[in-house]
């Protein structure tokens, strides 16, 4: 059950199966997991609040290691397809977020002007305008909701307090269906929301915010949680099938 913390501000580019040839920006500690959610499937480990250092990179640390990154690639003639905000957490808690999406955006126009900027966000701050206003600025806002109903949104997010899925659908409605929703699908001991009344409340989600995009997909790595299973492609398929019937654009991840 081993599982990883980025250790650099920028890293990469990697080659993410959902987005490309990918840039990440990690925004959270180096050592420590921050994040509203402890999902029971994330690659980074559970939250560890005796971890040594929570500190978050500075405005000016993120400058210095976004500008000295995009200046270095650029002179060896690699390309990206995407800048994708993800990392050991929930990118949106770092106080400097909207500031360093415009930054960033400056940087992806002079740097890399084909290369789209993604930020992977679990919805958890759309309470906040100006956090709802830096994602809209992106190409793709990317939003999580895993499960419809609450008590298995309990279960598999370990959400903070306060954790609403029908709140979180309703912030949502502020991007007018231009955005990514992103579903994880897994089975357990502890949580499977590939149930029919789980898929079924999940739809009525889908066809509600109306996203441009899904991306439906599962576990590729190890979990911190004992137990969590893999959805296979074909499962997921058929997950997506009667909004695919519909006319949605389901990106399937196996």
């Amino acid at each position: 059950m081993a599982t990883f913390l980025w250790n650099d501000i920028v890293f990469g580019p990697i080659h993410s199966r959902r987005v490309g040839r990918s840039l990440g920006i990690n925004l959270l500690p180096r050592e420590a997991k921050v994040c509203t959610f402890d999902c029971v499937y994330c690659e980074c480990g559970g939250l560890r609040l005796g971890a040594s250092n929570h500190r978050l990179p500075t405005l000016d640390e993120v400058r210095e290691a976004v500008l000295g990154r995009f200046a270095e690639l650029a002179a060896a003639g690699q390309g990206i397809d995407s800048i994708s905000f993800t990392g050991n957490g929930e990118p949106t808690l770092h106080p400097g977020f909207p500031e360093i999406i415009e930054l960033t955006l400056a940087s992806r126009d002079r740097w890399f002007p084909r290369a789209v900027v993604s930020v992977f966000s679990n919805a958890t701050r759309l309470d906040r305008p100006e956090i709802v206003e830096a994602l809209k600025r992106v190409d793709n806002p990317i939003l999580k909701i895993d499960c419809a109903l609450d008590d298995m949104a309990e279960v598999m997010n370990r959400p903070h307090k306060g954790y609403s899925v029908a709140r979180t659908v309703e912030l949502m409605k502020a991007f007018d269906g231009n955005f990514v929703m992103q579903t994880m699908l897994v089975k357990g001991p502890v949580v499977d929301n590939t149930t029919p009344a789980a898929l079924d409340a999940w739809r009525n989600i889908v066809r509600e915010l109306h996203p441009r995009e899904v991306m439906l997909y599962s576990v590729s790595r190890d979990t911190p949680v004992a137990g969590i299973e893999k959805v296979d492609a074909a499962a997921l398929a058929q997950a997506a099938s009667p909004l695919v019937a519909e006319g949605f654009n389901i990106q399937i991840n196996a």
